[in-house]
This record gives C-alpha cells, sequence and structure tokens, in this order.
C-alpha cells in the first residue's frame, strides 16, 4: 500500500468525493485544503466533485488549485451557456445535463476544472450523480492512467449518454400525439401538451448544440491542460451529440406537422358542418317560401279556394325537399 495514502473520507457540506490518484488507481481520499499539494507530486492526479457547494468551498477550491476567480464566480451562479473557457493554465467547461421529471425535462448544469493534475466537477441542479462515472474509471485502471484529460472524457460522455433516456421518454410523449392527431382533433390539452414538449426539445437543443462546439475544440484546437493522445476521444462524444441533436430535431418536426395536422383535420372538419348546415338550410327554404308566400293574406289568391290545395302545396312542397336531400346527400354534404 502507498505510504503517503490515507483513509479520511470527505464529509464536508458541497463535497460528494475528493480522490488521489496515481497510474489510474485509488491511492487516497483527501481534504480539500490539501488538494494543491497533492497536484505536486509527479503521477498524480486528484479528482474532486462537487453538489452545489458554497461560494465560500468553491473559493477554497480556487485557492488550491490557482483557478481564475471569474471561473469560481461562474461556477456558483450557474444558469451558464455551454462553453470552453482558456485561463493560462487550466481549462474551465460548463455542460447542461438533463433528466425527466414528472414527464418535463429538467435541467441541470455541470461546470468542469482541469488542470495539470487536476480535475474539479462542480454539479448544479438536476443531474445524476457521478459515482458510476468514478466507479467505471476507477474498475479501469488502465485507462484511468491516462489522466485528467480521460476523467473530462468519461465525465462528458455520461453527460451526452444521459441525454439518450430523455429522449426516449420524450419519444413516447410525441408518439402518443400522433396517435390521437390521427384519431381525433387535438383539443386545447393536448396542444398545451405539444407546445410544451417542442420548447423542451427547443431547450435541450440549446444545451446540445454547444456543447458539440466545445468537443470539437477540445478534438481539434490547442487546448491547454489536453493531451494530444486524448483529443481523439471526443469525436466519440461529439458523434453522440449528433445523434441528439439528429433526434431532437426529428422530433420536433413531427410535433410541427402533428399540429398543422390538427388544424387542417379542424378545418375540415368545420368545412363539413358548414356544408351541412348549408345544405339544410336549402332544403328548409322551400317550405320557408312558400309558407311566406301563401302567408301573405291577399284576399284574391290562386288556389286558396282549390278544396285540394293545401295537400297539393304540402306534397310539392315534400318532393321538392326531397329531391334536394337526395342530390345533396350524393353530393356528399349530408
Amino acid at each position: 500500500m502507498d505510504e503517503r495514502a490515507t483513509a479520511t473520507k470527505p464529509t464536508e457540506a458541497g463535497v460528494v468525493a475528493a480522490a488521489v490518484y496515481h497510474e489510474g488507481r485509488k491511492i487516497a481520499d483527501i481534504e480539500i485544503d490539501e488538494a494543491g499539494e497533492w497536484t505536486k507530486r509527479e503521477g498524480d492526479v486528484v479528482w474532486i466533485g462537487l453538489h452545489e457547494p458554497s461560494q465560500e468551498l468553491l473559493e477554497r477550491v480556487g485557492e488550491q488549485f490557482a483557478l481564475h476567480h471569474l471561473a469560481i464566480e461562474d461556477a456558483f451562479k450557474a444558469h451558464q451557456f455551454p462553453k470552453l473557457e482558456e485561463y493560462e493554465d487550466s481549462v474551465f467547461i460548463v455542460a447542461r445535463t438533463a433528466q425527466m421529471v414528472e414527464g418535463r425535462i429538467a435541467f441541470g448544469e455541470t461546470h468542469i476544472f482541469i488542470g495539470a493534475g487536476y480535475v474539479v466537477s462542480v454539479r448544479h441542479g438536476a443531474s445524476s450523480s457521478y459515482a458510476h462515472v468514478r466507479e467505471r474509471c476507477e474498475a479501469r485502471a488502465e485507462r484511468l492512467t491516462e489522466g485528467e484529460d480521460f476523467i473530462v472524457y468519461a465525465i462528458l460522455d455520461f453527460i451526452v449518454d444521459n441525454y439518450f433516456p430523455v429522449l426516449d421518454a420524450i419519444n413516447g410523449q410525441v408518439e402518443d400525439i400522433e396517435d390521437h392527431v390521427l384519431a381525433t382533433t387535438m383539443g386545447k390539452p393536448e396542444i398545451e401538451q405539444l407546445y410544451s414538449l417542442r420548447r423542451d426539445l427547443l431547450h435541450l437543443r440549446n444545451a446540445v448544440t454547444p456543447l458539440a462546439d466545445v468537443c470539437r475544440r477540445l478534438e481539434r484546437s490547442d487546448v491547454v491542460a489536453i493531451d494530444r493522445e486524448m483529443r481523439p476521444h471526443f469525436r466519440d462524444v461529439r458523434d453522440h451529440l449528433r445523434r441528439v441533436q439528429e433526434r431532437i430535431d426529428t422530433m420536433r418536426e413531427t410535433l410541427a406537422f402533428a399540429f398543422e395536422s390538427s388544424l387542417m383535420n379542424a378545418q375540415i372538419q368545420q368545412t363539413d358542418i358548414s356544408r351541412r348546415l348549408a345544405a339544410w338550410a336549402a332544403i328548409l327554404a322551400v317550405p320557408t317560401a312558400i309558407a311566406g308566400i301563401y302567408g301573405m293574406n291577399f284576399q284574391h289568391m290562386p288556389e286558396l279556394q282549390w278544396e285540394y290545395g293545401y295537400y297539393v302545396v304540402l306534397g310539392v312542397t315534400a318532393s321538392v325537399c326531397g329531391y334536394l336531400y337526395y342530390r345533396l346527400r350524393r353530393a356528399g354534404w349530408l
């Protein structure tokens, strides 16, 4: 066992995990205030995970790794746009996370500080714990020997992979809306659900698109603190993001078509109702006209004194109405 190892689990509020790794193997759980000393040792990598930390805790972390005060300020305030910012000897990455909460997409943020010998992740809002990422990395010591670059890749890959369950859940709702549109006209609740889904998908797309740009920079440009041999790994993350973007665009188009189909169905129904009303109005116009003529109460009118006039008028009225009904029915108006 490494003589430097200590067995102190971090119990401080906001600290999920703080450990140091040497040649891919965990050698110690450490305290925040001693993290900076470990980064000075050859081959050691410090990995700290924070969850909604206080400003005081972030400032202490910043002091240990000489982090830029603007990046510390962004990590505390959250509500940042996905981005990558380079400082003298470190990189600051912001990524948006997503989870399904009560049928809606809940968004969170993960801020990552990367420098020589350390990685600090800061989670805010809706986000899965990165304990699984840490366990998976610790189980593959040969990969963890690649240091902080592999840790950053593992975190970003985990964030992107968690987009897919969200998309699957949204896709189920989109398919339900499609089936409903084909069966009947959408009502107000369905339209409100459709609007909410399109808005959530837009927000998800706004989170995914800039993150793809971040991965492109990590892959292609000379970003400090990222080893050249690790840059191709970020291409895999970017490919996954491209798939996410394609699925988002497909679902948004499907919802747009569903809304347009609903409007067309409503217009067709309104047109059908208007045609039916017009057809019945035409039929009823015949007895109305005849009754109006014979209801003028002039003293001298033909057929008024005729013994069979009443029956003839009724017969003519019924015949004309029946003929109109037959023709309108055959034309599809009734």
